[in-house]
């Protein structure tokens, strides 16, 4: 696996395994569509910074982070359960708007390629 530190293969199953265990819960504050866009190991492996992504109001996106700050101690000890490794790292959840920011600058560009479609229809007529 040349290429590839110990750091990146931990945060890829930190981000695999977070997201089983958030899947899992039960909590009605968090949403069943949800995505973790990034999980950040640093490199003395002793934190974890998890990034997290829904659709829903700024409000329903608060609550959910709420939910799993509160979670954190909790989907730590999952993560010991379900890996070998010496050390787990101390978890951090964090919202990242990177998708809802995405689809606005989508939905912005085919608002501008319509009206540019308009107006060609317009000059052509």
């Amino acid at each position: 696996m040349a290429g590839y530190s110990r750091t990146d293969r931990l945060s890829q199953q930190i981000k695999s395994d977070v997201y089983e265990i958030i899947s899992q819960m039960k909590d009605p504050r968090i949403p069943e569509m949800f995505t973790i866009t990034y999980a950040n190991v640093t490199p003395d492996l002793r934190y974890a910074k998890i990034g997290i992504s829904s659709m829903g109001s700024e409000e329903e996106r608060r609550q959910m982070l709420k939910a799993l700050k509160g979670a954190a101690g909790f989907v730590r000890r999952e993560i010991g359960l379900r890996s070998d490794i010496r050390y787990i790292p101390e978890i951090s959840f964090a919202l990242d708007d990177s998708i809802e920011y995405s689809v606005r600058i989508h939905k912005k560009l085919q608002e501008i390629e319509k009206s540019e479609t308009s107006d060609k229809g317009e000059e052509n007529a």
